[in-house]
């Protein structure tokens, strides 16, 4: 089957250009700039006029509850939602239970997704104080790395021993990707703010127990390891103003920063409004250290956009900093809260795209995704401006079955959503039946 997109503005490596895009089968086939005609004959047209086309986003961050928590989500109703929001491809987070730790743990989590995952899929392996001896026996080819949480987080996999980790880091033959907050200044904030507020102080007091020296020591502390090692360093989702200024301003290098959706939108004064809806750690902070991640996404600190999409019930959101569960539901919405960024001059287009797919495909070698090329595969996005509509609980995919973009307006949609040359959503409807392939590295 060859199908035409035509006639959009087709957004790709730098640079925007009215043209059109053949897929055939599961590949890119053709990219025509505007007036070109097909080299063959096609079997679909479908009039893309008016409409962005984006290589589909690639989510480096992703938590989607399988196995062991499928209350709060599981790999179907999330990888319907990433199909929703343009988001083609997913690497999952290893706290689930059982915690993915083992060589057996990991492949029970490609064998789920290849029964049900609507987008293509990829699973981070876990590091914990006594399986680095495992590290040898990944496949660098399967996986895009190791996850580490050098601070307190959900899934008790902390690993906080300087023996360990300077294990970890000599011997890591992938990109690690950390998890950085400081276990022991957080312990003694809690203490000091539970005994002056009670045992569950309001979660507006959540950003000043996980606190901003929490995050900056733990960065710091990463960092150095890495550089001692020389090992592959990718910071999950930065939050401070200081911990940005140890990067580079190029990303040209071996150690990087992502920044997620939710940061970047919500800040400090959020919390009167939304509550724990928007409790995740670390911490959304101050409008001085959102601005920075805003200006991380032009001058080079920051290499990636993930989401950390992590799905709660609401009823465990209930409650303040000790008691509410962390994390939020967010990979529906992340392309179109970018595109809103984008209005508002925060980034340009050509940049939003080259921090959602281009780079998270570079920086984790992905094979044939995340650009707009002949030969790749087709996974495509096509979005329309000016289109506005709001956000109800009842077009939310997540299985928690909430979002806090709720009552939200965007002014740009998803219209269409291709994975593999699979149309897999279109126009508000999910191809349930489709299960897509996973990721391949290097």
């Amino acid at each position: 089957m060859r199908t035409l997109l035509a006639g959009g503005r087709i957004v790709n490596e730098g640079k925007v250009f009215d043209g059109s895009l053949v897929i055939d089968g599961e590949y890119i086939c053709e990219i025509l700039s505007n007036g070109e005609q097909p080299g063959t004959p096609v079997d679909n047209t479908i009039d893309v006029s008016g409409c962005y086309v984006l290589p589909g986003v690639i989510d480096d961050h992703v938590h989607f509850r399988e196995p062991g928590l499928t209350e709060k989500a599981d790999i179907e109703s999330e990888s319907r939602a990433a199909a929703a929001g343009g988001v083609t491809t997913y690497f999952d987070m290893p706290n689930t239970v059982p915690q993915t730790t083992t060589l057996q743990a990991l492949d029970d989590k490609f064998a789920r997704a290849a029964q049900c995952s609507h987008v293509n899929y990829s699973f981070f392996f876990g590091a914990t104080n006594d399986n680095a001896n495992l590290f040898p026996l990944l496949d660098k080819h399967r996986i895009p790395g190791i996850k580490l949480f050098m601070g307190s987080s959900t899934g008790n996999m902390l690993v906080d021993r300087d023996e360990v980790l300077d294990r970890i880091f000599a011997t890591a033959p992938l990109p690690i990707m950390v998890h950085c907050e400081d276990t022991e200044i957080i312990r003694r904030n809690m203490e000091q703010f539970q005994q002056q507020y009670g045992d569950d102080p309001d979660v507006r007091l959540h950003p000043f127990i996980r606190s901003k020296e929490a995050c900056l020591q733990s960065t710091t502390k990463a960092i150095s390891l890495a550089m001692k090692h020389g090992a592959r360093l990718h910071i999950a989702h930065i939050t401070t103003e200081e911990e940005l200024e140890l990067f580079p301003a190029d990303c040209q290098h071996s150690i990087t920063a992502e920044v997620t959706v939710g940061h970047l939108y919500f800040s400090l004064t959020d919390y009167d409004r939304m509550g724990a809806k928007i409790k995740v750690n670390p911490a959304i902070k101050n409008f001085s250290d959102r601005q920075a991640l805003r200006d991380g996404l032009s001058n080079g600190r920051i290499a990636v956009v993930g989401t950390d999409h992590a799905p709660h019930l609401l009823s465990q959101k209930q409650g303040g900093c000790a008691k509410a569960a962390s994390g939020m539901p967010m990979i529906q919405f992340s392309l179109v809260t970018m595109l809103e960024l984008v209005d508002e001059g925060v980034l340009t287009l050509e940049r939003m795209v080259e921090l959602m797919a281009h780079r998270p495909a570079t920086l984790f070698e992905v094979r044939e995704r995340g650009f707009l090329r002949p030969g790749y595969k087709a996974d495509v996005v096509v979005v329309r401006p000016h289109s506005p509509w709001t956000v109800t609980a009842d077009v939310v995919e997540s299985k928690c079955r909430w979002s806090p973009m709720e009552g939200h307006t965007y002014q740009w949609r998803v219209q269409h959503t291709f994975c593999n040359g699979h149309l897999i959503y279109n126009n508000g409807v999910v191809s349930r039946d489709y299960v897509a392939q996973p990721v391949m590295f290097r």
